[in-house]
């Protein structure tokens, strides 16, 4: 396996970025990690000498047990056919980061997006109002600590009108003929009823 190309921009990231852990996963793909106050000059510095002009992706991962959300950016390089996926963790508690959007458009959604779902305030966005969720008050819901199951029975299945509510899977179990893996008994809406 050839990684001259992957390998060449491993060593402009470290030339440049002395503090970014870089790994070459493995043939077209780069991984760098960096403190959170680098990332708006590397992503710039990526997308402007290193040819990583689209921005594939843009996510977030909670680690609970670290206390920190890390923000993962995927980069592309159509000119070398290479991806660099970006990461840096940022604090749970008071999780704040800028914007983007100044460099990839795109940007914007993908930050309305994950301060809904994550609850990351990002500095220089004036749109992270509403975006998907309607009305919500509670936890955001992509957070680890927060009970999917708990708020479903809450919110969805015991109000009027959802007497009738089925289960997905048992409704796919019914018509299919399998039946429901163990693992999976404990999630269904009717377990009160088993």
């Amino acid at each position: 396996m050839n990684l001259e190309k992957e390998n060449k921009f491993a060593k402009q990231i470290n030339e440049t970025f002395h503090s970014a852990v870089v790994k070459v996963q493995r043939e077209r793909r780069i991984i760098v990690e960096l403190r959170s106050d680098l990332i708006p000059p590397f992503l710039s510095f990526a997308k402007e000498y290193l040819s990583f002009i689209h921005m594939a992706h843009y996510s977030c991962v909670d680690w609970l047990e670290e206390n920190k959300f890390e923000l993962v950016f995927m980069l592309w390089s159509y000119e070398e056919d290479v991806m660099l996926i970006v990461k840096t963790k940022i604090d749970r508690e008071k999780p704040e980061f800028v914007t983007i959007k100044h460099l990839w458009p795109q940007a914007e959604t993908y930050e309305r997006e994950i301060h809904e779902m994550y609850g990351v305030d990002f500095k220089g966005n004036d749109r992270l109002g509403e975006f998907i969720l309607e009305d919500w008050d509670d936890l955001p819901p992509m957070r680890r600590d927060f009970d999917t199951v708990k708020y479903a029975g809450e919110h969805y299945f015991t109000r009027p009108g959802r007497e009738d509510a089925q289960d997905v899977r048992e409704t796919i179990a019914r018509h299919s003929g399998e039946e429901i893996p163990d693992f999976a008994k404990k999630y269904s809406i009717r377990r009160d009823e088993e």
